[in-house]
């Protein structure tokens, strides 16, 4: 019974988690992502990268106003 479990938790973190930008409403396996569900792509980061930071090292969610990292650190 026990395996059993094991066995769906692995299946469960192995299936690839899309994402959905909210920008370009493209489905991607990576996007950076704020606590409030707001959700872009790394392509679309990039063309907005001038008006979400100012110092490369975090970006502030446009929908929420929160302080993000890029995990930099």
């Amino acid at each position: 019974m026990m395996k059993g479990k094991v066995h769906t938790r692995r299946d469960k973190r192995r299936q690839k988690n899309s994402k959905h930008c909210h920008c370009c409403q493209g489905e991607f396996v990576f996007c950076w992502q704020c606590r409030c569900g707001f959700a872009i792509c790394q392509s679309c980061m990039h063309e907005n990268l001038w008006g979400m930071t100012c110092n490369g090292v975090t970006w502030k969610c446009p929908d929420c106003g929160v302080q993000n990292g890029y995990g930099n650190n």
